[in-house]
C-alpha cells in the first residue's frame, strides 16, 4: 500500500523553492549600506538576530503544542512521551541560542560602533516573539522590570502585535496548564492515600530526630548554633504546611504554584522511582531546564551588552546594561518553585511508605487502572450470592 499523495502528478519541488530561499536570503538589508558606507560586521549582526527570531518562532510552536496537549480536563498519559520530546526540543534550541551569542562576541566594540548609530531607535526590546514566549511560558506582568518606567507593551503600536500580546496573556500559559495538572496528582486525595497528611507526619518525625541530635552536642556554642539552624529549618517547613503563609509568599511573588500544585510536585519528586511518576518527574526537570536556559541566555546577553556598550544607553532608549542586568533574577523564573523543591525534600528513610493500593496506582497508567477496576467490578457482579 502506498501513499496516494506521492502518486499525484505535480511539478518537481526544488530545495530553494520549498525553503523560499530567494526571499529568505534577500532579507539582509544593511542600514550602513543605505548611508553609502557598507560596514562588514552589520551583516553578521542581522543574520544572528534573524536566526534568533526563527528559533523563537519554533519554540513558540513547540510550547503552544504542549499547552494544547495539556488543555483537556484530564491529560492522556500516553501523550507524556510526546510532551517530553517537545519540551526537550525546546531545551536544545535554547542551548543553541545561549551559544549563539558567542558568535556576536567576535565583533569588537569598535566594529559595532561603526554601524550602531544607524540603528536607533530599533532595539531587541521590541522583539514581539520574545515577549510572546515569556507570556506563554507564564511570566507575570508584576514580576517584570519596567522598561524606562513604562509597561513593555508601549513599544508595540500596531493592532496585530497588540492583539497577539493580549491573546498571549489571556490564554492559559504553560505554567497555568502544568499547575492544573499537578493539582490532579494521584495520591493527594484526603480521603484516599492523603500524601500531604503522611508527608507532614514524616517531616515532624525527621525534625524531632534532627533536634534531638543537635541538643546532644556537648559543645555549648556549637549546640546553640545547631539548635538555631534546626529551628530555621522547621520554620521553613511551616511556610508550606500553613496555606495562609504559602499564599502570602505567592502574593509577594516569591512562589508561583498554588498550594495544591506544590503538593503534587513534591509527591512526584519524592516518588519519582514509581513507574507512573517517571515521566512526570522528567517533565518537571525539563521545565527547570527551560528556565535555566532562559536565565543563561539573559546573562550572556547582559555580558555581551556590557562588552560592546559599557554603560551607554541602549538604542531603544533603555539604560542598556543596567536594565538587562536586572532581568537576570528569580523574578523572571517561571518555574521558580521547582528549583526550590529541594528545600522540602526529606531523606529516603523518612518518605512515607505507599499503601498496596497506592503502589498499584503508581505502577500503571490511569487507563489501565480504570480497565482493571472495571474487570474486577464485572467479576464481582458475576459472582453468585451465597
Amino acid at each position: 500500500m502506498t501513499d496516494s499523495n506521492h502518486n499525484e502528478a505535480r511539478p518537481a519541488l526544488l530545495y530553494g523553492e520549498y525553503l523560499q530561499l530567494q526571499q529568505l536570503l534577500s532579507c539582509q538589508k544593511l542600514e550602513s549600506e543605505k548611508h553609502g558606507v557598507r560596514v562588514h560586521d552589520e551583516h553578521l549582526f542581522i543574520i544572528t538576530h534573524q536566526a534568533y527570531e526563527l528559533w523563537f518562532k519554533q519554540i513558540l510552536v513547540e510550547i503552544d503544542s504542549v499547552r494544547q496537549l495539556f488543555s483537556n480536563e484530564t491529560v492522556d498519559e500516553r501523550l507524556m512521551l510526546l510532551i517530553l520530546s517537545r519540551l526537550n526540543r525546546v531545551v536544545h534550541i535554547l542551548k543553541l541560542l545561549v551559544e549563539q551569542i558567542h558568535i556576536l562576541e567576535t565583533m569588537t566594540p569598535l566594529d559595532f560602533m561603526d554601524f550602531r548609530g544607524y540603528l536607533a531607535p530599533a532595539s531587541g526590546f521590541q522583539s514581539l516573539q520574545f515577549r510572546l514566549l515569556e507570556n506563554r511560558l507564564g511570566l507575570k506582568d508584576e514580576n517584570r522590570i519596567k522598561y524606562n518606567q513604562q509597561h513593555y507593551k508601549h513599544v508595540f503600536n500596531d493592532a496585530e502585535s497588540m492583539k497577539a500580546l493580549d491573546d498571549s496573556t489571556s490564554e492559559p500559559s504553560l505554567m497555568d496548564v502544568v499547575q492544573r495538572w499537578l493539582e490532579r496528582t494521584p495520591g493527594l486525595e484526603e480521603n484516599g492515600f492523603n500524601f500531604w497528611g503522611k508527608y507532614a507526619d514524616a517531616v515532624k518525625l525527621w525534625m524531632a530526630d534532627c533536634m534531638q541530635v543537635a541538643q546532644q552536642e556537648t559543645d555549648e556554642t556549637l549546640r546553640e548554633h545547631l539548635v538555631a539552624e534546626q529551628q530555621k529549618t522547621e520554620d521553613s517547613f511551616l511556610t508550606i504546611f500553613d496555606k495562609k503563609y504559602h499564599d502570602q509568599f505567592v502574593e509577594r511573588g516569591e512562589r508561583r504554584l498554588s498550594h495544591k500544585a506544590l503538593q503534587g510536585a513534591l509527591m512526584i519528586s519524592l516518588y519519582r522511582d514509581e513507574p507512573r511518576f517517571n515521566q512526570p518527574f522528567t517533565m518537571l526537570s525539563l521545565l527547570m531546564d527551560i528556565d535555566s536556559m532562559m536565565t543563561k541566555w539573559r546573562y550572556n546577553h547582559v555580558m555581551l551588552v556590557q562588552r560592546q556598550l559599557g554603560s551607554k544607553t541602549g538604542t531603544g532608549g533603555s539604560s542598556g546594561y543596567q536594565y538587562l542586568r536586572s532581568t537576570v533574577s528569580d523574578r523572571y523564573k517561571v518555574f521558580l518553585d521547582l528549583f526550590n523543591m529541594s528545600t522540602f525534600l526529606v531523606p529516603r528513610k523518612y518518605i512515607p511508605e505507599l499503601s498496596a493500593e497506592m503502589k498499584f496506582r503508581l505502577s500503571v497508567m490511569e487507563e489501565s487502572l480504570d480497565l482493571h477496576l472495571r474487570v474486577n467490578l464485572m467479576k464481582t457482579s458475576d459472582t453468585p450470592e451465597k
